[in-house]
């Protein structure tokens, strides 16, 4: 999963799976500001029951260039998209079947 992330979204996963983005805009000193994102096995106990689902939200530069992109290399994007006032929305499915959002800001945002 980890190569499908770094291959197919540029997502800079390590080989065990994990990310840590560190928030520019607003980090101090005293609060530097981290997400990490990590997967974990379908069957694993770490995040709670296995019902829980999350869905990833990535932030993109060009959504119709990139679901074109990912439709050329075989993964499934959804046909559907969604233009609003907070911008573009599209989606793809990640090898595992969990849906991923992609979203194109809108101007100033």
């Amino acid at each position: 999963m980890a190569a499908w992330y770094r291959d197919n979204l540029g997502v800079p996963m390590s080989e065990k799976g994990t990310v840590t983005f560190h928030w520019l805009d607003t980090a101090t000193t005293e609060y530097p500001g981290t997400t990490t994102m990590a997967l974990f096995a379908q069957d694993t106990e770490y995040i709670g029951e296995p019902h829980q689902r999350t869905m990833l939200n990535l932030r993109v530069d060009d959504l119709v260039s990139l679901m074109a992109k990912l439709k050329a290399r075989g993964v499934e994007v959804l046909a559907e998209t969604e233009d609003s006032e907070f911008g573009l929305f599209g989606w793809c499915v990640d090898p595992e079947g969990n849906r991923i959002e992609l979203w194109e800001p809108a101007e100033g945002m």
